[in-house]
């Protein structure tokens, strides 16, 4: 493995530990936290199955992951719900704690309930490895990335519905607040969950224009997040 990218699977870890070890453990005021060492543990984990199996057979994806959120070619209403729903997440990983420790608004989930929640982390972490696994595109921006002969990707995950990234998104957002133990946190993922919704009307009404032989694809799969809903 080339050592340019051991460095940045190793940055790629130390950022998600230190992302999340921050925003979970500095507004709880203590790290004797143990449901928040094993979300991170979950996290670290399905990091590390990508890093062994997924990025080394595919550094072009690895690079386009490690790009910022503002890129050239991407559609101003793309750069404004990102950020906002970059803030929106950081928000609510932040509000969890607060939640747990300090307001205890709408009470904790019980121990079949926080257990799901768990699983659903789990789900939506698996669900991230099959999308990278599947699709070599999967830009955290939405641009037509015509310098890596973009195609349409309808394979695997992208076969049931067309944006399963934001899928495992919803289940690791809804999973996270049920297992850190917060149903006022399970309310407030409404608003990341919301502008996850209105980024794939924004998605698809690029690739609709930029992407050749997108709109057959939207045709044989039609559903975009939930199958046989929606």
């Amino acid at each position: 493995m080339k050592s340019k990218l051991v460095i940045k699977l190793a940055m790629g870890s130390i950022l998600n530990l230190l992302i999340f070890g921050v925003l979970l453990f500095a507004p709880a005021g203590t790290l004797k936290w143990g449901r928040a060492w094993v979300f991170i543990g979950l996290i670290q984990a399905a990091y590390f199955a990508m890093a062994v199996w997924i990025f080394p057979k595919r550094p072009d994806l690895l690079d386009e992951r490690f790009k910022p959120p503002i890129q050239k070619g991407q559609p101003l209403a793309d750069r404004v719900v990102l950020l906002l729903f970059i803030a929106m997440y950081v928000g609510l990983v932040v509000f969890i704690p607060l939640d747990v420790f300090r307001f205890h608004w709408l009470g904790a989930p019980g121990p079949v309930i926080s257990s799901v929640g768990l699983i659903l982390v789990g789900d939506g972490m698996a669900m991230f490895y099959f999308c990278f696994k599947d699709n070599a595109f999967a830009s955290p921006v939405v641009r037509h990335q015509s310098e890596r002969s973009h195609v349409v990707v309808d394979k695997g995950a992208y076969g049931v519905v067309r944006h399963p990234m934001y899928a495992g998104a919803v289940l690791l957002m809804v999973g996270m607040t049920l297992w850190l133990g917060s149903y006022a946190a399970l309310a407030f993922s409404i608003l990341p969950i919301g502008l996850l919704a209105v980024r794939t009307e924004i998605e698809e009404r690029f690739l609709l224009e930029k992407l050749k032989g997108y709109d057959a694809y939207r045709e044989r799969v039609r559903y975009r997040l939930i199958p046989f809903l929606w």
